[in-house]
């Protein structure tokens, strides 16, 4: 779907007006994770303002992401020092952070990570945003690093995404397969995720009402 703009494009001030009723408007909709929700609200902000990221915003945006999804391992393995091995021995893994991001209103945060094949080298850059509109929300600056122990199950959260529901607070496991992925959750079969906060790792996950998806801009 394409949305075509008939009006001048705003002056500077206005554009950010604009991007954040946009942001309330994702929170107050709801707007499910898939990769079509996330096209049309882009297109529509890009109608209306005219704007698209240019070459150089999206290779210095890619460097950012590239950087922070370092800091959220090294941060990781400084904490838990198998999860290296984990991560290591994995099919894939995801990073995430919201360090540094700015906050949305109502309640929500939003988040930029990597997903990486280890067997192809793939690299996939993708969104979070963490929604619990006029409800505040547990952690505004947090990192999280899903692994993957099969390939299916990365090929699909990059694919279809992930949404996490609204009382989708996960407690971290002493040791999981074999003692492995001590500290992180099993969200779903093969599917580990562990959350740092600027306490340390969490022992309990406050992920409620997180969506992630591809970002379409940056691949």
């Amino acid at each position: 779907m394409t949305f075509r703009a008939r009006y001048a494009i705003p002056p500077q001030g206005d554009k950010m007006k604009l991007k954040s009723m946009l942001a309330h408007l994702v929170i107050a909709l709801g707007l499910a994770a898939g990769s079509a929700h996330s096209q049309i609200l882009q297109n529509l902000e890009n109608a209306i303002t005219g704007e698209r990221p240019s070459q150089a915003d999206i290779s210095a945006a890619r460097q950012e992401v590239q950087a922070a999804t370092q800091s959220a391992l090294s941060a990781l393995y400084a904490i838990q020092p198998n999860a290296r091995r984990d991560i290591e021995r994995a099919a894939g893994y995801a990073a995430f952070s919201t360090f540094g991001m700015k906050l949305m209103i109502a309640g929500g945060t939003s988040g930029k990570g990597l997903a990486v094949n280890k067997r192809t080298g793939t690299q996939t850059y993708m969104k979070m945003l963490q929604v619990q509109g006029g409800l505040g929300f547990g952690v505004s600056k947090n990192q999280l690093i899903f692994v993957f122990t099969n390939e299916q199950s990365l090929y699909n959260f990059v694919n279809t995404g992930w949404e996490f529901g609204g009382q989708a607070n996960l407690s971290a496991m002493a040791g999981g397969e074999g003692g492995m992925f001590s500290g992180a959750a099993q969200i779903s079969p093969g599917v580990y995720l562990y959350q740092i906060t600027e306490t340390g790792l969490n022992a309990t996950l406050t992920v409620a009402g997180t969506k992630f998806f591809v970002d379409s801009d940056l691949n």
